[in-house]
């Protein structure tokens, strides 16, 4: 019987050049699962998610950035991204793991520079516009674009 394996974070010492985004090491196999994954996702949304996607296409409440849905991310597959702002919304419900696994997720996100909003799917299907509301604000904070210059999603995704 083969040991199952987890999703945990490293407790070793990082050297001083560590580049998160290249530690997510991703082998191409894995990489294409988890892109045929996303595209079943995409193609069997949840109610919330599908509630929230029609107010982010091409919703000016939302400033006009564009949002890809069920991004692949390292090993995760995010439920909306905002390459432009580097901005990621997950929707929790029945599809998410446990509390613990998304709060990994959420760490070796943000250690790349990505910004995580995360929100309940009862948040998304009663309080709709409070949630877009939310993720404008999000939209409109200034951040720092990690790495170098014209560094951006695709980017980190052409590492793995």
């Amino acid at each position: 019987m083969t040991e199952r394996r987890t999703l945990t974070t490293s407790k070793q010492e990082r050297p001083d050049d560590y580049d998160p985004r290249r530690n997510w090491g991703v082998s191409p196999e894995r990489l294409e699962r988890l892109k045929g994954h996303a595209r079943q996702m995409r193609r069997n949304p949840t109610e919330p998610e599908k509630a929230l996607w029609e107010h982010m296409q091409g919703n000016r409440k939302l400033g006009g950035f564009k949002f890809k849905r069920k991004v692949v991310l390292g090993s995760a597959i995010a439920d909306f991204a905002c390459e432009a702002r580097w901005l990621v919304v997950e929707v929790d419900g029945d599809a998410h793991d446990t509390p613990a696994i998304d709060a990994l997720r959420d760490k070796k996100l943000t250690e790349v520079g990505l910004r995580v909003l995360r929100f309940t799917a009862e948040q998304v299907t009663d309080e709709i516009d409070t949630v877009c509301d939310a993720i404008f604000e999000e939209l409109q904070k200034p951040f720092e674009k990690p790495g170098a210059a014209g560094t951006d999603l695709k980017a980190i995704d052409a590492q793995n």
